[in-house]
């Protein structure tokens, strides 16, 4: 799995973080379920190590979620919607981005957001004949997943055919589904937090449903289950080397994992990307995932950054011959995806041990909801836009820079336009750089901002709605829950005195001209 590891100044400190997770019995004592191995306290430990049998556990259900998608196109169904947010939706969009539709699978749309344009492009009344609506949400509370819900419920007329869910046992959306007659409940184990779902029900039904070879890719993982299970010793473990690596890099302040993706699976960053940062970013410490950077040339770089690339890149000799610690991972096709799946988990994990902290949780996602939840009762706080050049003075060597946009996912000239200027920033100011889309990021990311090391520069921009689109229920509607949930945000990351404000949309797209 690990080709080859050139880490250079961190080399010495990665072999002792080896060492030190062989010394623990880490490996054995993780794939036991054992909580102790990062606190004493089994709370959101020892009910979340559940990832690790579910491969074995899903092989056979293959058969069953491929007759589930014949048997929606068989009834006409062409388009799936997923209604859900992070770790719900981000495997899925992956598996979309890296297949597309096999097979006559349907087609996947991944609404992840509240931007009412979003909303609306999936279409109205009879408009929607042909979608199949995937709600899946782990807690089945989740506002965004909620509001959707309603909203096609009402545009649909009530058809429970045309619904499945995907969520926990005796949830609230569980219930739901039931009562209203969804096509399917697919209840999770409970004991897989959301950004390790991937290789549940959660990231294998909508992959059933556009087609993609589920026997392969669990193939994939199962070969990892026993290439890096507990039978491996640590210094040949492929996931112990990968996350000794990042821990030992991240206690020598190069905490900015640069992931290098082939492009054919190159959206498999923005799952890694809440992998990483969502585990490791709490208690002041953290490894800022770089997902979707485009490699620079060397000078573009500081002395803060980890690469580990997927499969071999030009670029990487010259990164190396510089001082900058990569690791290349073995890849040969985008069925890899499974095998590269249960390795990150593992490595994250194990990360967990070295970095002292509990991977599993996310102590700090709730602020930015309750701070919407306020916005929403009490009215909006007034947010003047302020100026980026202000904002920029503040980054310093070391500090990461995160563009968060609360605009149209699906604008694809603007997201384009939006990576271009973070490329730019990235180049003058020799700094990671992250982009960030609004509401999403908040379910990914949003845990290391509030949480992890205070070397963000956060800058918010967000988008005008040329429209609304009410939810059914709510005195508000779409854009003004997007709006809450952006002014939720500054409130959050300002009520920690971090770095953040925001900026019109122009200022950013103007710099790239």
């Amino acid at each position: 799995m690990i080709i080859r590891e050139r880490l250079g100044p961190v080399a010495a400190a990665a072999d002792a973080a080896v060492q030190e997770l062989s010394d623990a019995d880490a490996v054995a004592r993780m794939w036991a379920g054992d909580h102790t191995l990062w606190q004493d306290d089994p709370t959101e430990v020892a009910d979340r190590l559940g990832w690790l049998p579910v491969v074995a556990e899903m092989r056979p259900r293959v058969g069953e979620l491929e007759a589930l998608a014949a048997e929606a196109a068989a009834d006409g169904l062409r388009r799936a919607v997923l209604l859900g947010m992070g770790g719900s939706s981000l495997f899925p969009e992956v598996l979309w981005r890296t297949f597309g539709p096999r097979g006559g699978g349907l087609e996947l749309h991944v609404l992840d957001t509240t931007d009412p344009a979003a909303v609306a492009r999936i279409g109205s009344g009879a408009d929607l004949d042909d979608c199949l609506f995937v709600a899946a949400s782990k807690s089945g509370a989740t506002i965004e997943t909620r509001s959707q819900l309603a909203h096609f419920w009402e545009q649909t007329g009530g058809d429970g055919a045309r619904f499945l869910a995907i969520t926990d046992h005796g949830t609230e959306l569980a219930t739901m589904a039931r009562e209203r007659g969804f096509r399917r409940v697919y209840e999770n184990r409970p004991d897989i937090g959301g950004r390790y779902s991937a290789l549940s029900y959660f990231g294998l039904v909508p992959g059933a449903l556009i087609g993609v070879d589920l026997a392969g890719l669990l193939d994939r993982a199962a070969g990892v289950a026993e290439v890096a299970g507990p039978a491996t010793a640590a210094a040949e473990h492929p996931a112990v080397r990968l996350g000794a690596a990042m821990a030992a890099a991240a206690r020598q302040g190069r905490d900015k994992l640069t992931l290098v993706l082939p492009h054919e699976i190159g959206s498999f960053g923005l799952w890694l990307e809440q992998l990483v940062a969502e585990s490791t970013g709490k208690a002041g410490t953290g490894i800022v995932p770089v997902a979707d950077e485009p490699l620079g040339r060397v000078r573009a770089y500081g002395d803060d950054r980890l690469f580990v690339s997927t499969g071999y890149r030009p670029g990487l000799d010259e990164l190396v011959e510089a001082g900058h610690p990569v690791v290349e991972l073995a890849y040969q096709r985008p069925l890899d995806l499974g095998a590269l799946v249960l390795l990150w988990e593992q490595a994250v994990a194990l990360a967990g041990v070295l970095l002292r902290i509990n991977p599993f949780d996310q102590p700090d996602v709730a602020s930015a909801k309750v701070a919407t939840e306020r916005v929403l009762n009490d009215g909006f706080p007034a947010i003047e836009p302020g100026s980026l050049a202000a904002l920029l003075d503040q980054v310093k060597p070391g500090d990461y820079l995160a563009l968060q946009a609360f605009v149209d996912p699906g604008d694809a000239e603007l997201v384009a336009a939006l990576q271009k200027a973070r490329v730019i920033l990235r180049d003058q100011l020799r700094v990671a750089t992250t982009l960030g889309v609004g509401p999403r990021f908040l379910h990914s990311t949003g845990q290391l901002h509030k949480g992890g090391p205070p070397s963000g520069v956060f800058v918010q921009v967000l988008g005008a709605d040329g429209q609304d689109v009410p939810i059914p229920g709510r005195p508000y509607g779409f854009s003004t829950l997007k709006q809450a949930q952006a002014a939720g945000d500054l409130l959050a990351l300002g009520a920690r005195g971090l770095r953040a404000g925001r900026v019109t949309l122009d200022e950013v797209l103007h710099l790239g001209g």
